[in-house]
């Protein structure tokens, strides 16, 4: 069976847990100790080992070792075709695999302004008057993305013609912009129908749940977090 290190808040371990769960692929979990104030410390020394930049997910599968989502992904798709997550033809896989970069490597850029607020307050009210700032001005970005993102969407299931790595991927951008406090969907139907019927899928909605309870258990409530959003659907 293979193993996955993971972060209980980690968007990039979820999303692989995702994957896993949607292939039907059974592994070991490996949770690395995390805080809001301290974050990833002590750092697990299995992922040390494995990762140049010390950071989950980590995935290990026999004798092959494996660090970053995507890749990680690429080789799932490669090991375990069936059921497929990515599409058929290569400019549906290279569609597809931009749209991932774009959750990953985009959208992450104003949703790191917004993770403060998952933290301790500062006891300096002008350091978080400072971060706040910030944050506003990554919401306007973010709901620029979001728009973006429902003009992509035009109306279809899902971002390609099968769910695919760009789903997954989109998700966590989009539920992690909603758990921060960043833009509604207010004004996005597709995008607003196609996060809750993902939230309905086993292997969506168990991610959902585990975040949920680690907030719980590690985060400060972030005022206007899913917004417009029925978390009893």
């Amino acid at each position: 069976m293979m193993t996955l290190f993971s972060g209980p808040l980690s968007l990039f371990s979820r999303k692989v847990e995702i994957a896993l769960g949607e292939k039907g692929i059974p592994f070991e979990r490996v949770m690395v100790p995390f805080s809001q104030a301290t974050g990833y410390r002590p750092k697990h020394p299995a992922v040390v080992a494995a990762n140049p930049k010390a950071q989950v997910p980590v995935l290990v599968d026999g004798e092959l070792t494996l660090f970053d989502s995507t890749v990680i992904l690429e080789y799932l798709e490669d090991a375990y075709p069936h059921p497929a997550l990515h599409p058929r033809t290569p400019i549906e896989r290279a569609h597809c695999r931009q749209l991932e970069l774009y959750a990953d490597e985009v959208m992450i850029t104003p949703l790191r302004a917004l993770m403060h607020r998952t933290e301790p307050r500062p006891p300096d009210p002008e350091q978080w008057r400072q971060n706040e700032a910030k944050a506003k001005e990554a919401e306007e970005a973010l709901a620029g993305q979001l728009a973006e993102l429902e003009r992509r969407l035009a109306g279809r299931t899902y971002f390609a013609a099968l769910l695919s790595i760009a789903d997954i991927a989109v998700f966590m951008a989009v539920h992690y912009c909603l758990r921060l406090g960043g833009p509604a969907l207010t004004h996005h139907a597709g995008l607003a129908g196609w996060y809750r019927e993902l939230r309905h899928r086993p292997a969506f909605a168990a991610v959902v749940a585990e975040i949920a309870a680690a907030d719980r258990e590690l985060s400060t409530p972030v005022e206007g977090a899913f917004a417009g959003v029925d978390l009893g659907s």
